[in-house]
């Protein structure tokens, strides 16, 4: 039986997101027989315009037991959302076996109370102002998808096609997505824990100081880089450094360490082949259990768990 998907797009939405009909249409394509019915939906059906002004027909909502009901994201998140589109996700929430949000589709999820509770994840420039607006909501603004039993949210934009591989693999097996993720020239895949952006992009030091200090520390983790050390690079005193660390970053200074050191360690454990052990000792942590501990925070999951998701990319390839 061929199970019934949903894409409900709210006004002014995202064309990028109808990515996620493609992931459906090579299932189908691939299977002997098709798998999935795709439905691009509205609350009232007819001719909807994206935010970029191209119109996609679209048929009104009718039922609500889909099987995946997908809501795709807005480029500014508009709030609120008329009675009756919250009173669709709300239904859908109770009977579809699944709902799930494209990038800011989380604020609507939210808006409708599905993430109450829940962890959750949206496009990382706004996944403050989501944690801000719904208090209820665990927002991790560092994850590209994130299945909370029934319920799944992923990142910004692209990383709709991530979301429905990972939907069509818990349907289906990890054969089937790894041959969609060949056909779209699409790594298979990316794990719903990997970060969606560099460190010292999200720290974005505004002084040119504390910028120099992040520079400093990138360039020589596998020093113990105290505070004293780090003022010393900034040419501040450590009381000055450490106020206007907080006030440029949002984070201590130990903080923001840890989290270039588990961005430079994630990325030898994909590019090389050095051991866990090494890995530790070369990007400042002072032992693989502290590593692991810190990846756990970060990303979800172990080092192992992604030094194993690399190997199976790297055999695996693309088409």
């Amino acid at each position: 039986m061929k199970r019934r998907i949903g894409l409900l797009l709210p006004p002014g939405f995202q064309a990028l997101d109808l990515m996620a009909t493609t992931v459906y249409e090579f299932a189908n394509a691939l299977s002997d027989e098709p798998l999935y019915e795709v439905t691009i939906l509205s609350e009232h059906g007819g001719a909807m315009a994206s935010s970029s002004g191209i119109n996609v027909l679209t048929d009104a909502v009718t039922r609500y037991d889909y099987d995946t009901l997908l809501v795709a994201g807005q480029m500014v998140p508009r709030r609120p959302s008329s009675p009756g589109f919250v009173e669709i996700l709300r239904q859908a929430g109770v009977q579809s076996r699944r709902v799930g949000s494209i990038c800011t589709g989380a604020f609507l999820l939210a808006e409708a109370g599905l993430l109450d509770g829940k962890r959750a994840t949206t496009h990382w420039s706004l996944a403050r102002d989501l944690q801000r607006m719904y208090p209820k909501v665990r927002v991790e603004e560092d994850r590209i998808f994130i299945n909370e039993g029934r319920v799944w949210t992923s990142a910004g934009m692209t990383a709709c096609a991530d979301l429905c591989l990972a939907l069509v693999e818990s349907d289906h097996g990890i054969e089937l997505s790894r041959n969609i993720a060949r056909k779209l020239v699409v790594y298979h895949r990316r794990s719903g824990g990997q970060s969606q952006f560099s460190a010292l992009l999200e720290l974005e030091p505004k002084s040119d100081r504390i910028q120099q200090a992040l520079s400093y520390a990138k360039t020589h983790l596998r020093k113990p880089l105290s505070v004293d050390e780090l003022a010393e690079a900034a040419n501040l005193s450590t009381r000055q450094f450490s106020r206007t660390f907080r006030i440029e970053t949002g984070q201590s200074p130990a903080r923001a360490i840890e989290v270039l050191r588990v961005e430079a360690a994630r990325a030898m454990i994909e590019g090389s082949n050095h051991s866990i052990d090494v890995v530790a000792r070369e990007t400042g942590f002072s032992d693989p259990e502290r590593m692991r501990r810190a990846f756990l925070r970060a990303f979800g999951q172990p080092p192992q768990a992604i030094k194993r998701a690399a190997r199976e990319q790297a055999s695996t390839g693309l088409a």
